[in-house]
């Protein structure tokens, strides 16, 4: 029997063994609903038995080969649906799925809060809408897909005569303030030269973003990881990786401030959440660009991810100072790049060691534009 087959005959089971049968009306005795109660109980009972004494041998087998059959999406969804099978899958899934900085797959939610892959960019898009301010994350299919992707993360823009908040949630219908699905905030002050990011699932995601416009080139970016030492992008360093999320609350997220200005000075950081010393944090600027003698423009190489030029457009990379000398050293690899390739749609690809939240609240910081940053 194919692991197609199985899957199937899972969901056929399942489908003809609905509650609907059993949801009371509005005025039964109390004795019907006893009943009904424990007719679901001895349901869920026999769901939960029925798949959960396979030999565990041969479920393992059975899990092992979804996974590794199963690389993209929507392929990819065979496995969480295996995971939520009973309790005994979920345990074994979670034990076989790796974390996806060393199987380079996205699967379950938690993936937006893991470091991406090392040496592999993770393609994702963003799409704009205006009417309704909010922005959608998505996971690329392929590089030559037209479809919408894998939803990954949603963010809704807030004005409030002071500042702008951009909720960020796990849930594309329910980006409320109020709602169990928020992993995250983005605040901006009246200028827009200055941003909070509030982050409800620790390790504290923040990041410290210095930026400015000069004659002679593009916008410029400095973020300041705090979360992530700068050891990290060494063979073998190790960023921090959280593996299930904690039920939180607005009031008490840990919170960051970064700033974008015109000022290139970076001294002026106040200080806040640090969880490595200053020097050992890891520090992401932009890529230098070249200027380019028959186009008259700056140019960045985003190997066809971008395709119309804004002011928006940027790439990040490792900045590294040298002890004494002070000398700054960039690596080559792109850890964060983001561009414009429609009206409202953005590419957004990132590598380890940030991840999908961090990476996203970065890019949603180049939405908010003000006076004070143009």
């Amino acid at each position: 029997m194919s692991f197609k087959s199985i899957l199937q005959d899972m969901k056929g089971e399942f489908g003809s063994i609905s509650r609907k049968g059993f949801e009371g009306r509005f005025g039964r005795s109390r004795s019907h609903r006893v009943v009904e109660e424990s007719v679901v109980t001895a349901v869920d009972a026999m769901r939960q038995s029925c798949w959960a004494n396979m030999p565990p041998e041969l479920l393992r087998d059975v899990l092992m080969r979804i996974e590794e059959s199963d690389c993209d999406w929507p392929s990819r969804q065979n496995v969480v649906a295996c995971s939520g099978v009973c309790r005994s899958w979920r345990e074994i899934m979670k034990d076989i799925v790796r974390n996806l900085e060393v199987s380079g797959k996205v699967t379950f939610p938690i993936s937006v809060k893991q470091p991406g892959p090392r040496n592999t960019l993770v393609q994702c898009f963003i799409k704009r809408n205006r009417s309704s301010q909010t922005y959608h994350l998505y996971l690329n299919y392929s590089q030559a897909s037209n479809d919408n992707g894998k939803f990954l993360l949603a963010a809704r823009r807030c004005r409030r005569p002071t500042y702008t908040d951009y909720i960020i949630s796990l849930n594309a219908g329910d980006v409320s303030k109020t709602s169990s699905n928020n992993i995250g905030k983005l605040r901006s002050n009246f200028l827009g030269t200055k941003f909070t990011i509030f982050d409800a699932q620790p390790p504290n995601a923040g990041a410290k973003v210095t930026k400015s416009r000069s004659t002679r080139g593009p916008r410029r970016m400095q973020c300041v990881m705090d979360a992530i030492p700068v050891a990290a992008i060494e063979p073998g360093g190790i960023a921090p990786t959280q593996t299930a999320f904690i039920p939180g609350n607005f009031d008490s997220f840990p919170s960051l401030p970064f700033f974008r200005s015109k000022s290139t000075r970076s001294d002026s950081f106040q200080s806040g959440p640090i969880s490595t010393p200053k020097d050992e944090m890891l520090v992401l600027k932009n890529k230098t660009p070249r200027w380019h003698d028959q186009l008259q423009c700056w140019c960045l190489n985003f190997n066809g991810r971008v395709t119309v030029a804004s002011v928006k457009n940027f790439q990040l990379v490792a900045s590294l100072e040298n002890g004494a000398g002070g000398q700054e050293q960039q690596h080559e690899n792109v850890i964060l790049q983001f561009g414009k390739v429609g009206k409202d749609i953005f590419t957004m690809d990132y590598q380890y060691p940030i991840s999908a939240f961090q990476a996203f609240a970065i890019c949603l910081s180049s939405f908010d534009t003000k006076i004070a940053c143009e």
